[in-house]
């Protein structure tokens, strides 16, 4: 029988196991993503067990478990193991995405879904953010369009040769929005930093924007699954209105050569990021959901 015990942390030597398993079955949203879990293990303590060769990955924050099963072959016998699990234990939730909850209903018909929209991932055509045609993205042209007259930029790659300039932009950001003061950006912090360590182990590509002779923005993405890339992190100089406009049009015009769909993770509640992700039309949210603890 399954058990809290039995999961072990995430650490950077497990990612051959994670790839393993999303070749076959890749993930659908953001938190399931190997250099989500590795990355943001000092916040969240991430860990993973493999029932019948079935992947589960397991949450902790603020003494608060998720026990997320992702995509694969899933069968009754094991999420009965996970549903009992978390009846059994009164600070255990499982959290399912679209495609999981999709299997559940067609097998345990009288289980109760509760919508967690907070951590609901955005999810755009990669064309929409490369051409921004039409009226709803007028306000978002103007701020970019002035942006590309007041400035002269360009586009670099991250490479190992101006990784170094990453990491000082990465430090001027965390001044800039004073990291220290904010125990979430403060682990945000953690999260890009180790990501670019670790950035070719993790396989992740990414772009800079250079505005006179300085990076001032970057982006960092990598693919999620056969025709989704993910935006792991965005980041821009306050002192160049319309920045990120720019990077993130150049992103997707990199991007949307290969893939349909960028997915830009959730807004976790944060009631101005909403908005920003909301002005720029998704095409569709990958919802998540906490299952009603109750026997079936």
């Amino acid at each position: 029988m399954l058990s809290i015990e039995d999961f072990k942390p995430v650490s950077i030597n497990d990612k051959p196991i994670f790839d393993k398993h999303y070749n076959k079955y890749p993930p659908f949203h953001s938190d399931n993503v190997f250099t989500t879990l590795v990355s943001w293990r000092d916040y969240v303590d991430f860990r993973y067990h493999i029932l019948e060769n079935y992947l589960i990955i397991r949450s902790e924050i603020k003494e608060k478990i998720q026990i997320m099963p992702v995509s694969g072959d899933m069968t009754k016998t094991i999420f009965d193991q996970i549903l009992e699990l978390a009846i059994d234990n009164s600070d255990v939730d499982i959290i399912v995405d679209n495609h999981m909850k999709e299997w559940i209903d067609s097998h345990y018909s009288e289980i109760t879904f509760l919508p967690k929209r907070d951590y609901f991932d955005y999810v755009y055509l990669a064309s929409d953010l490369a051409e921004l045609t039409g009226s709803k993205y007028s306000k978002i042209r103007n701020r970019l369009n002035k942006f590309k007259r007041i400035y002269r930029y360009s586009v670099e790659r991250i490479s190992e040769d101006n990784m170094p300039e990453i990491n000082e932009f990465l430090k001027r950001w965390c001044l800039w929005k004073d990291c220290e003061s904010d125990p979430v950006l403060e682990n945000e912090k953690k999260a890009i930093l180790y990501s670019m360590k670790h950035f070719f182990d993790l396989e992740l590509s990414g772009i800079s924007i250079i505005v006179n002779d300085a990076i001032e923005a970057i982006a960092v993405y990598e693919k999620m699954n056969y025709d989704t890339v993910v935006v792991h992190y965005e980041k821009g100089s306050p002192d160049y209105d319309g920045i990120y406009k720019a990077v993130n049009q150049e992103t997707a015009n990199i991007v949307q050569k290969d893939f349909k769909f960028i997915d830009r993770e959730s807004d976790m509640g944060v009631a101005g990021l909403r908005k920003a992700k909301m002005s720029y039309r998704p095409h569709h949210m990958m919802e998540v959901y906490s299952i009603k603890k109750e026997k079936i």
